[in-house]
């Protein structure tokens, strides 16, 4: 009995093995092939990127075909976000200042800075002439600027003519009982030469000719230029000083082109001079040049202003503001400037949009109106109510191309999976989504580091002595100064970027580093200044980017430029000075944006 119990353990043991046997190759080999199968097909959709060139996109890990890293995988857990939408955190928000506003519709009024010069009202202007042909013996007044009130000495004649009319009155005053006529002919002449009666009785009384008389002043006024000296002769008629009136004065403005329209006789000019910092003067534009100089492509606009106490003086500059009022069918939708990402082809704006989920913003393309100074009209491309960036817009744009987004810079997002990047490889590994990723990026990357501000403070110093050697037509020193452009920019060093910062300074440095240095081949002035449009694009982004300078920055615009396109520059004062065109036209363009840290 207990072998056969033996004997069928030892049966049911080996049936059982090879049970076991069976069912692995039946059932477990099955059951292995399907996790292998759906590791296979996450290793093949993996998409690996670069975390400084973000552009790059592989299908197998690797190094960066650009500057050499190991590429790290790209999130796809949030590959069906709107490609134009960018999401933010407060945080973020703060540290890149931006700020919004609810669009609203308001009745659009332009606003034109005008430049212009202080000038004598042209008719108060004199010529104090000599009435008496002779020999300058005595001048009162010796330099300009000497004030003279109408009846003064201002100097003494000695005249031959005068004597010999003297001693013609003397024989007439002696017949004037029986030939009148001859006495007051004689008398006549003498007045002709502005003679008084009272001079010419006292004459008469003294008996005897004078050989000095007296030039009367025949106004009050200023004295502008003094055109003789003692010792001078001169004939009857000839300007002995000229003077002008200064208790009124006319303020000339430049007008170019693209401001006629908005211009018209009556308009009211708030202006300012510098050296009475602080003070508005107001006047309203009594005429317009019905010409243009053919050279300075501009018109003048004359206001007519009172000058108590003599504080104006000629030849100051004066910036004025005029306001328009624009021809249209009722309120427009209007907003800043600051809101606006014009690329020459497509003006953007940010909208913004606040849900249980976060803040996020959409980029959207608007038709823009008329240029209203501080503000544009629109025509299309956005509604009353909605909210948008007006402040920091270049920071959202600048996270959106971080994140692989559409911007400013490229008009659709990346096709396919993984259109957002991770920017190392632990941020990969704990997947927090690539909108945070750059929420925190964008922290550290707009609040720039102090060392990043240094270097590129002389960067931005040196492009704008730059373009002050093309505003004065000075070629030899702007070639000078692009080549020091181009050195510091060379010599920056990569390692004060963070990774996003890096990013950015590879797109707009290294750009503006090439331009410097196609600047410095330039064959003359023309060629120059047809390279500075460009390089000028790209430094006020470098600008914008990373705020290395502790002063606003007004970005200005010449319509003429480049044949009539249009061409921008930087500059550390609102007075417009144009590099693209110098001399010739040193006033044309308008401000179009400000770059300011504060």
């Amino acid at each position: 009995m207990k072998k056969i119990n033996r004997n069928t353990l030892i049966i049911a043991i080996t049936m059982m093995i090879v049970g076991f046997g069976f069912g692995w190759l039946i059932f477990g080999n099955e059951t292995s092939k399907e996790p292998v199968h759906e590791i296979a097909e996450v290793k093949k959709n993996q998409i690996w990127t670069c975390s400084m060139h973000p552009q790059i996109r592989q299908n197998a890990p690797g190094k960066c075909p650009i500057c050499g890293m190991e590429l790290i995988p790209v999130d796809t857990e949030h590959e069906h976000d709107n490609p134009l939408e960018i999401k933010m955190s407060q945080t973020a928000m703060q540290l890149a200042n931006i700020q919004t506003s609810i669009v609203s519709r308001q009745t659009p009024e332009k606003e034109i800075r005008l430049t212009g010069k202080v000038v004598p009202d042209e008719r108060n202007l004199y010529s104090q002439t000599s009435h008496i042909s002779g020999r300058i013996e005595k001048l009162f007044v010796n330099y300009t600027g000497e004030y003279v009130s109408e009846g003064k000495v201002i100097a003494y004649v000695y005249s031959p003519g005068l004597v010999t009319a003297q001693e013609e009155l003397f024989e007439a005053y002696k017949i004037r009982e029986t030939q009148p006529a001859l006495y007051n002919a004689a008398r006549e002449k003498l007045k002709n030469w502005k003679l008084t009666d009272i001079q010419i009785d006292e004459i008469i009384e003294e008996g005897k000719p004078r050989d000095q008389f007296p030039v009367l002043s025949d106004l009050n006024g200023i004295v502008i230029a003094k055109k003789v000296n003692s010792g001078d002769y001169v004939k009857q008629g000839s300007t002995i000083y000229e003077v002008a009136d200064l208790s009124r004065l006319w303020v000339l403005f430049d007008i170019h082109e693209s401001e006629m329209p908005w211009i018209k006789v009556g308009d009211e000019v708030a202006f300012t001079v510098e050296s009475i910092p602080g003070e508005r003067f107001k006047g309203k534009i009594s005429f317009i040049d019905p010409l243009i100089d053919q050279n300075t492509r501009v018109a003048k606009a004359r206001v007519v202003t009172n000058n108590p106490g003599n504080r104006l003086k000629p030849e100051m500059f004066a910036t004025g503001i005029v306001k328009s009022t624009v021809q249209s069918s009722g309120p427009s939708i209007i907003v800043p400037k600051t809101a606006v990402m014009w690329t020459g082809r497509r003006s953007l704006v940010y909208i913004k949009s606040e849900t249980p989920e976060g803040i996020s913003f959409m980029m959207r393309e608007v038709d823009l109106g008329p240029s209203l100074g501080s503000s544009y009209l629109i025509k299309e491309g956005l509604s009353e109510g909605e909210e948008i960036a007006t402040n920091g817009t270049f920071s959202i744009d600048a996270a959106a191309q971080l994140a692989g987004k559409a911007s400013m810079m490229n008009s659709s997002a990346p096709s396919g999976p993984g259109n957002k990047v991770i920017m190392t490889g632990h941020e990969a590994k704990n997947s927090g989504g690539i909108i945070q990723t750059a929420q925190l990026n964008l922290e550290s990357t707009f609040s720039s580091s102090h060392e990043v501000k240094q270097v590129l403070k002389p960067v931005i110093e040196s492009y704008l002595q730059l373009k002050d050697a093309l505003v004065n037509d000075d070629f030899s020193s702007a070639i000078d100064l692009g080549g020091n452009l181009q050195k510091l920019i060379n010599n920056i060093d990569m390692k004060l970027f963070s990774v996003e910062a890096h990013e950015l300074w590879m797109t707009y440095g290294m750009a503006a580093g090439q331009l410097a240095g196609k600047f410095i081949s330039s064959e003359n002035i023309i060629n120059a200044r047809s390279t500075f449009k460009p390089l000028s694009a790209q430094v006020i982004q470098i600008a914008r980017v990373f705020q290395p300078l502790d002063r606003t920055l007004y970005i200005q615009h010449c319509p003429m430029a480049d044949n009539f396109k249009g061409a921008d520059w930087l500059s550390t004062e609102m007075n417009i000075k144009n590099p693209y065109y110098g001399e010739s036209m040193r006033t044309c363009g308008e401000i179009k944006g400000e770059i300011s840290n504060n």
